[in-house]
C-alpha cells in the first residue's frame, strides 16, 4: 500500500489556530513557572490577556475568511467553521477577555496567585472552543472534559468552606453528565456508523426514523447530559451551589460561558430533528423550557442570599434561551445569540458588584457574606456602586432601554412570528415574575436604612482600578445596547443564516 500523502493546504488549519493559541499560552505559563517560579501574578495576567487578544484576532481572522468562502470544514473534516462556531467563539472570547483582569486585585483571592490558575483558565477557554468548533461527537466530548476538569479545579482553588464541597458536587454531577453523553453518542453511532451530526442527520432522514425508539433513548441521554451543562431543570441542582462556593467573579463566568457551548452544541444536535418533525422531542423541548424559567424563578423569590437568587435567575434566563432552540427559527437563533451577548454585559457586572463587596469575616448581622441585609441603605453608604447595581437589576428583569429588555422582545417577537403564542405569553408572564426579585434587592439598596455596622468602605478598598473598568464596560454595555442593537443583529443573523440555522 502507497503512503498517503496530506498536504497543509488540505488540512486547513485556519480552522484549527484559534484554539491552538490559548493551549500555547497555557503551556507557556506552566514552563515559564517551572523554569523561574515566584514570579509577580501580574505578568501571568498580562500574558493571559495577551494570548487571549491573539485568540481573538484569529478569530476576526475566521470570521473575514467565512465571509468570503463560507462553511469550512479542516483537519480531517473534524473541524467545522460556520456562522454558529464564530459567534459563539465571539462570545467565549469575549466574556473571558472581560474576565481576566479582574485577577488583579488584592491577595486574599489568593486563587490568583497561582499561575496554574491562568493556565487552567486558558485550556478551559480552549476546551470550549472545541466543542462550539466541530459537529464531531467525539471532539464535542473531548472539548466538554477538557474545560469541564479545568473548570472543577479552578473553583476548588477558592479555598473557602464551601469551595471544595462545591468542586466536589459539580465533578460528581459533571462525571454523570459524561456519562449521559457517551452513552447517547454510542446509541447514535450504532444506529448510523456516523459520529457526524450532519451525517447521523442524513441517515436517520433516510431510513425514515425507522428506529425512532432508539433515537428517543438516545436524544434522552443526550439531552440529559447537555440539560446538565446549561442548567435545565431537573438537571440544575448543582447550580446554586457551586456558584454559592465559587469565587463571586467565577460564578458570574460560569453563568456564560460553559452555557453558550451548551446551547450551540444542543442546537447542532436537536434541531435536525426538530425539522424532522419529532413530534415528542419538541413537546419534551417545551415542557423543559416551561418548567426551567417558572421553577427557578419561584426558587429565586424565596431565596435569602443574593448570590443563589442570581444562581436561580440564570438558570431561568437559560430556560427562556433553550426556548429558541425549540423554536428552531432564523430568527430564533438570532435572538438566542443576541440575548446572550446583552445577558453577558450585565450578568458579569452584577457578579463582579458582588466580588467588590466580599469579607473574609461576616459580621452579626449576616447570615451569609451576600445576604440581602448586606445591601440595605447602601445608597447612602456606597452610592455610585448602588446605582450600578440597581442597573444591572434593572437590565436583568427586562427594564427598557437597558440591555435584556432589547434581548427579549426579540426572543419573545421570534416565538410569535413562528406560531407559539402561548409560550410567548408564559415568557412575558415569567419576566414579570422575575422583577418582584430584581426589584427587591433595589429596595433593600434604596429605600431600607443601613443595618448598624455596615459602611462603604468594603467598596473603596476592594474596587480596584481593573475592577471599576470590567464593571465600568458591563454597565455602558448595559445602558447603551440600544444603540448597537440593530447592527448587532444584522451581524449575528447574517452568519446564524450562512449557516443553514
Amino acid at each position: 500500500m502507497e503512503p498517503v500523502n496530506v498536504s497543509l493546504e488540505s488540512l486547513n488549519l485556519v480552522t484549527l489556530s484559534p484554539m491552538l493559541i490559548p493551549i500555547v499560552g497555557a503551556l507557556l505559563i506552566l514552563v515559564i513557572d517551572t523554569l523561574k517560579a515566584g514570579l509577580d501574578k501580574t505578568m501571568y495576567v498580562v500574558l493571559s490577556m495577551l494570548f487571549i487578544i491573539l485568540d481573538l484576532g484569529a478569530l476576526f481572522n475566521s470570521s473575514a475568511v467565512f465571509s468570503t468562502a463560507g462553511t469550512m470544514m479542516g483537519v480531517f473534516d473534524v473541524m467545522l467553521i460556520d456562522g454558529l462556531a464564530i459567534l459563539s467563539q465571539f462570545i467565549i472570547v469575549g466574556a473571558s477577555l472581560l474576565f481576566i483582569p479582574l485577577a488583579l486585585t488584592s491577595k486574599r483571592f489568593h486563587e490568583f496567585s497561582y499561575p496554574e490558575f491562568f493556565a487552567l483558565f486558558l485550556f478551559m477557554i480552549s476546551g470550549f472552543q472545541f466543542m462550539v468548533a466541530t459537529d464531531n461527537l467525539i471532539l464535542i466530548f473531548v472539548g466538554l472534559e477538557t474545560a469541564s476538569l479545568a473548570l472543577y479545579t479552578i473553583i476548588a482553588m477558592h479555598n473557602r468552606d464551601k469551595s471544595f464541597e462545591a468542586a466536589v458536587k459539580y465533578f460528581t454531577m459533571g462525571a454523570l453528565a459524561a456519562g449521559f453523553y457517551s452513552f447517547g453518542s454510542m446509541v447514535f453511532y450504532a444506529l448510523t456508523g456516523s459520529v457526524e451530526i450532519n451525517q447521523i442527520a442524513t441517515v436517520l432522514a433516510a431510513n425514515n426514523y425507522a428506529d425512532i425508539g432508539y433515537v428517543l433513548i438516545g436524544t434522552v441521554f443526550l439531552l440529559a447530559s447537555l440539560g446538565f451543562k446549561v442548567s435545565l431543570i431537573p438537571f440544575h441542582t448543582w447550580t446554586p451551589d457551586v456558584y454559592e462556593g465559587a469565587s463571586a467573579a467565577m460564578a458570574g463566568y460560569m453563568s456564560i460561558v460553559p452555557k453558550i457551548a451548551g446551547f450551540v452544541v444542543t442546537m447542532r444536535l436537536f434541531e435536525f430533528l426538530i425539522h424532522s418533525h419529532v413530534v415528542w422531542l419538541e413537546y419534551v423541548l417545551y415542557a423543559i423550557v416551561v418548567v426551567t424559567m417558572t421553577a427557578s424563578n419561584i426558587w429565586a423569590l424565596v431565596q435569602t442570599d443574593v448570590k443563589r437568587m442570581l444562581a436561580y435567575s440564570s438558570i431561568s434566563h437559560a430556560g427562556f434561551v433553550m426556548a429558541a432552540v425549540m423554536i428552531g427559527s432564523t430568527q430564533s437563533n438570532s435572538a438566542l445569540f443576541l440575548y446572550w451577548i446583552l445577558f453577558s454585559f450585565t450578568n458579569l457586572g452584577s457578579f463582579s458588584m458582588l466580588w467588590i463587596s466580599r469579607q473574609k469575616s461576616l459580621p452579626d448581622y449576616q447570615d451569609s457574606d451576600h445576604s440581602y441585609n448586606k445591601f440595605a441603605g447602601m445608597i447612602k453608604t456606597a452610592p455610585v456602586a448602588a446605582v450600578i447595581m440597581s442597573i444591572f437589576m434593572l437590565s436583568l428583569a427586562g427594564v427598557p432601554p437597558f440591555a435584556l429588555f432589547w434581548g427579549k422582545l426579540y426572543m419573545i417577537s421570534s416565538a410569535i412570528s413562528s406560531g407559539y403564542t402561548v409560550l410567548a405569553l408564559i415568557m412575558a408572564l415569567n419576566s414579570a415574575i422575575a422583577g418582584y426579585y430584581y426589584l427587591k434587592l433595589i429596595v433593600y439598596m434604596l429605600m431600607k436604612e443601613p443595618v448598624e455596622g455596615t459602611n462603604g468602605a468594603i467598596y473603596s478598598s476592594n474596587a480596584t482600578l481593573s475592577l471599576k473598568t470590567v464593571i465600568g464596560i458591563a454597565a455602558m454595555g448595559t445602558i447603551f445596547a440600544f444603540v448597537a442593537i440593530n447592527p448587532l443583529l444584522e451581524f449575528i443573523t447574517t452568519f446564524v443564516y450562512n449557516s443553514g440555522y
